[in-house]
């Protein structure tokens, strides 16, 4: 093969726009950039409209979250209130206003629940992740295993910095995710339906700068909402709006597996028998909330389907390869550097694409009538089974930051290479 065919690059992108819509990272709401409102700078005790003050629409937002309420806060400036002279742009993005007492504010927020916008919001496009999948698929332990290699390891590889947009969300994921998985060995606790946890905002940062970042908001909706219809309402406004979707299934959620895995691991049939949704009802209920709505009844969205806890097919494995092969490669890390290497994609694509549709044909069919752009990934974020909630061994992830990493190819951050 020619050293011109080792890469593939992406088409070509359309021109770039003056700007670009903006989707708010916290409540995923959708706007153009002249909609945002600002926080003053200073405050003022001779003037009502610059007092100090409650932000009713924030507080709500945090509320909603179980977060406590801020009080006396700067006032909010809305762009209509001060004169167009007074405008402040950058790259034909409204990025601050002079109010009318000569002082400049900088400080964008989101004109839907008022916390602060990225810097770059606008100016580049706004390409949010969503993890969503049924219960206990294990979202919360991948999202930790993903955030943790992407800053450790794969921003590395690609030449960024992998980063928590502010100190709070990094004092809470280090806390809460990081040092009980990674140090402790402590499985995480499964988020609860009625407890909604606040996005987890990361920026996938690349030192050429003339790369835009890319914002990661990892949003761990709980599973059971994936199947109700009502509770993913409220969610759905962020799934709609993605750039890319990592959609988790469980070997344990397919029926004509899971006595075969229970066995192997020691468990009798009907022990240990936990509730699991099919996959499929998760693509059905997103079909109800937002995809029956989109042109032809599909979406464009690159999804990555991605197999979890992918060390429980060492008990489906066999020479014949009637499930799983013996020397496949799923069982073995793969570090993709600087592109993403299209023949080991293709090889875990095809072979989890003939895995899905031999144990659960329902599940990718529904998938091929309602999503236009996937790939199939096989993951293991932890590296061996736990015990008693505990890990016996260090945590050691198998390929998981792949489908992140094919969603970067897909969204032309990245190009791919091909094997010589």
């Amino acid at each position: 093969m020619g050293i011109f065919n080792m890469f593939k690059k992406k088409p070509i992108a359309e021109p770039r726009p003056l700007f670009y819509d903006i989707v708010c990272p916290y409540c995923f709401s959708k706007f153009a950039p002249d909609e945002v409102v600002f926080r003053a700078a200073h405050s003022r005790e001779d003037d009502e409209d610059y007092a100090l003050q409650e932000d009713e629409v924030l507080n709500r937002y945090r509320e909603r979250f179980g977060l406590d309420s801020v009080y006396d806060m700067e006032a909010i400036l809305r762009p209509s209130d001060i004169p167009e002279e007074r405008h402040i742009y950058s790259d034909h993005v409204l990025v601050g206003l002079n109010d009318r007492y000569g002082v400049v504010t900088r400080r964008r927020l989101c004109p839907k629940c008022h916390n602060e916008l990225p810097v770059t919001s606008g100016k580049v496009p706004s390409n949010i992740i969503s993890i969503i999948g049924a219960s206990q698929v294990g979202k919360s332990v991948y999202m930790t295993s993903l955030i943790h290699t992407l800053q450790h390891s794969t921003a590395d590889h690609f030449n960024a910095a992998c980063m928590p947009l502010n100190a709070e969300i990094s004092r809470k994921f280090r806390t809460m995710y990081e040092e009980p998985l990674f140090e402790r060995g402590d499985l995480l606790a499964s988020t609860q339906k009625e407890k909604m946890q606040e996005p987890f905002i990361f920026q996938f940062v690349f030192k050429d700068e003339s790369k835009p970042p890319l914002t990661l908001v990892f949003f761990d909706v709980a599973g059971e909402g994936m199947v109700d219809e009502d509770y993913l309402g409220l969610h759905g406004q962020h799934i709609k709006n993605s750039a890319g979707i990592l959609f988790m299934v469980d070997p344990l959620q397919i029926r004509s597996i899971r006595d075969k895995i229970r066995i192997q691991m020691g468990d009798e049939p009907g022990e240990w028998v936990p509730q699991y949704d099919e996959p499929r009802d998760v693509v059905l209920t997103l079909f109800g909330d937002f995809i029956a709505y989109e042109d032809k009844g599909k979406t464009d969205i690159p999804t990555a389907v991605v197999l979890t806890k992918s060390d429980m097919l060492h008990s489906l494995k066999d020479e014949d390869g009637e499930y799983i092969k013996s020397n496949s490669n799923v069982f073995h890390n793969m570090v993709h550097r600087k592109a993403l290497n299209l023949t080991e994609f293709e090889n875990i694509d095809g072979e989890i694409r003939r895995f899905i549709e031999k144990v659960d044909r329902p599940f990718k069919g529904t998938m091929d009538v309602y999503f236009s752009n996937t790939a199939y990934f096989a993951v293991s974020a932890l590296g061996s089974n736990p015990v008693n909630q505990k890990m016996q061994s260090v945590v050691s992830p198998i390929r998981v930051d792949e489908p992140f990493i094919w969603l970067m190819y897909k969204l032309n951050y990245i190009e791919g290479r091909v094997d010589a």
